[in-house]
């Protein structure tokens, strides 16, 4: 079960093992470029210790002439002997040019060649990661997507997705900037000062205990804002989405203070956390100003009084240079720690919802036949959502393949959760629904599912054209047997490409071969359209096939959208097609009109055909009729109506309804 805010609180609860291990798991085809990125990071951090040494070294030997021979000498890069004399200072200046010319240009190209190879291997995971996520919620079952809101979907698709390749891009390069910088310069001071480098070194572990500390302390509240993101997001997705009833019932001011209500628990929450964290930082600059300021006061003291080891004006100028450089990634360890705790956060969602197992599965040897006749059994159904109130009850039905059975019945009484169980969106408590025979637990799902089309009452059109909703259905465009999405794209363009000559062109793929057959394509989907009774209507539009529909068809009106599914449903040609309430927001004579269409389209295909209009169904093979989940008649439209049963009353009412001529008074 979801929370109550349809979010992904629960399904953190699904991963196996540490989140981040997981997602760094999901580097390893990638480890070759990692590798050399890394070695390149390390590469550029010690190229930027050369030029304070440089810096030390002409000031001490350069400009005053004397000092100790420094690192550079005892690396045999510079003379250990004292330089004396103009032309050996300046000769010695000329070396050092050269070494800090060689060391920018090694911290140039390495850096180039670490944050490409580590940015571009994050986005790498970035995208398998996405792939990964969106093929599983793909694969879940229908109640987890009725269980959770499409908002917190985004979120993690989006949102998580993309703070976890944040993370690898650049809290990985920081971590290799705290070892390599903090290790290289704590090296360097030790050479010029043990004393000094043990008092800048000082701060290391109390900011690293402090670190671990802020992280266990600011965990619960990047966690709340995680879920109060989620809840933001699936609030301003329903509001957005449901904008025409909004305006409809004129409910400006209730949404804008359920938003404004939800804003403010984003803002309190982030605010505490702020609070937190920057009290956190702000300690960790004020404990190194300290270590500054005592290092500025021991190494002026030493220098003052000639002390034993007091270092050259160039080699103190050079410590503070380090000192500057060694604090900025230590605070840093602080933010990071802040990134660490944001990206576990999304990381458990992540991998949550990849851990997360679906309800309806794919047997161990799927039954997956070349073909399926349309024979379809409900054997003694019994189906409940979530272990609730059962919402089909006992339903035993034979139905031949080729039949046309009609379903009527009050809202509510289970026929299109009937009917969806064939295509097997739901798994029943009781009994068995076969096709073919076979019990549809048994089939591999993309077999059963391939041959069996769904027409819904308010259908889903994607952002697009129209020619792109309909050659949805097309298998062979879409080239579904080889998972090939290229092809996609193609089939929008097939109308599209069209030469001088006004020709239709065969659409090619990104190497230049054919992929798509645009005539083809084009010919199948106007045949669709036509029997589908919306090609004279396509053709009226702006741009005909090439109209947008918009963003769920809301261009369209609710007949022209009924219509276009019932093409793309024609189109996949299914063995078994299912009509849920599918004409309701057609006019009675484009409806006559669909209907003379389909009873040829379906001659020889199972249909099953929701409907309350009972007009529609009247010339089925059987109706059945059902009532609270339970069939209680069946028969001819002819056969119930000489029953006198219920079907006889409800056909009886409908066409008192539609003779009944308004009077003065009405």
């Amino acid at each position: 079960m979801a929370d109550e805010h349809g979010g992904f609180e629960n399904v953190r609860e699904n991963v196996d093992g540490n989140p981040i291990r997981r997602l760094l798991a999901y580097a390893k085809p990638y480890w070759l470029r990692l590798t050399i990125g890394v070695i390149a990071s390390f590469c550029t951090r010690f190229a930027r210790l050369v030029p304070p040494i440089i810096v030390a070294t002409a000031i001490d030997r350069v400009v005053l002439g004397s000092g100790e021979p420094g690192l550079l000498a005892d690396a045999g890069i510079v003379p250990v002997d004292p330089i004396t004399g103009q032309v050996a200072r300046f000769a010695l200046l000329q070396r050092l040019v050269v070494i800090a010319i060689l060391a920018y240009l090694i911290r140039s190209a390495t850096r180039f060649a670490s944050r490409y190879l580590i940015q571009s291997a994050a986005q790498k995971i970035q995208r398998d990661l996405r792939n990964d996520t969106y093929d599983q919620l793909q694969h879940l079952s229908m109640s987890f997507f009725a269980n959770h809101q499409t908002g917190a979907m985004m979120s993690v698709l989006n949102s998580d997705i993309n703070r976890l390749e944040q993370f690898l891009n650049t809290e990985f390069r920081q971590l290799i900037r705290v070892v390599a910088t903090v290790g290289g310069i704590g090296i360097v001071l030790w050479f010029y000062s043990p004393k000094l480098a043990a008092i800048a070194l000082a701060p290391v572990p109390i900011i690293g205990v402090a670190s671990a500390i802020f992280l266990r302390w600011i965990e619960p509240k990047y966690k709340a804002i995680r879920e109060t993101v989620s809840r933001l997001n699936t609030r301003l997705e329903n509001n957005l989405g449901g904008v025409a009833v909004v305006k409809a019932f004129n409910r400006y001011a209730f949404e804008r203070d359920r938003v404004a209500a939800q804003s403010q628990t984003y803002h309190d929450e982030k605010v505490s956390a702020l609070r937190i964290r920057r009290g956190f930082f702000a300690a960790l600059r004020l404990l190194t100003g300290v270590v500054f300021v005592v290092v500025l006061y021991v190494g002026g003291r030493d220098i003052i009084f000639n002390a034993e080891g007091a270092l050259g004006a160039g080699a103190l100028a050079a410590f503070f240079l380090y000192l500057r450089r060694l604090y900025s990634p230590m605070r840093r360890v602080g933010k990071s720690a802040n990134k660490y705790q944001l990206a576990e956060s999304s990381a458990e969602r992540v991998f949550g919802l990849l851990d997360q197992e679906s309800e309806v599965t794919n047997p161990e040897n799927p039954h997956a036949p070349d073909t399926i006749e349309g024979d379809v059994e409900f054997d003694d159904v019994t189906f409940g959502y979530d272990d609730h109130e059962a919402v089909v009850r006992d339903v035993s039905l034979d139905v031949p393949a080729g039949t046309t059975v009609g379903l009527a019945g009050a809202t509510g009484a289970g026929k299109s959760t009937l009917v969806k169980l064939v295509a097997r969106l739901h798994d029943i408590d009781e009994g068995a629904v076969r096709v073919d025979g076979v019990d549809v637990r048994e089939y591999d799902l993309r077999t059963l599912r391939e041959e069996i089309a769904i027409v819904e009452q308010n259908p889903y059109l994607f952002s697009g054209t129209v020619a792109e909703n309909i050659a949805y259905g097309d298998r062979e465009a879409l080239d579904v047997e080889s998972g090939q999405m290229d092809d996609a794209d193609v089939v929008g363009e097939a109308f599209a490409a069209v030469d001088a000559a006004g020709e239709p062109k065969a659409a090619v793929d990104a190497d230049g071969s054919d992929t798509v057959d645009a005539d083809a394509v084009r010919e199948r989907v106007v045949e669709a359209a036509k029997a589908a009774e919306a090609h004279e209507f396509i053709e009226d539009l702006p741009d005909g096939y090439d109209t947008q529909v918009g963003e769920r068809g809301i261009k369209l009106s609710g007949g022209q959208r009924q219509r276009l599914a019932i093409a793309r449903a024609l189109l996949n040609d299914p063995a078994i097609i299912i009509f849920d309430e599918a004409t309701s927001d057609v006019d009675t004579e484009t409806e006559d009109l669909i209907q003379e269409s389909l009873d040829r389209l379906i001659a020889d295909r199972t249909a099953f055909v929701i409907a309350h209009r009972l007009s529609t169904i009247s010339g089925a093979d059987r109706i059945i009729v059902m009532d609270d989940g339970e069939v209680i008649e069946t028969g001819t439209h002819d056969e119930l109506l000489d029953r006198d049963s219920e079907y006889a009353s409800l056909w009886a009412s409908q066409a008192d309804a539609t003779t009944a001529t308004p009077t003065a008074d009405d």
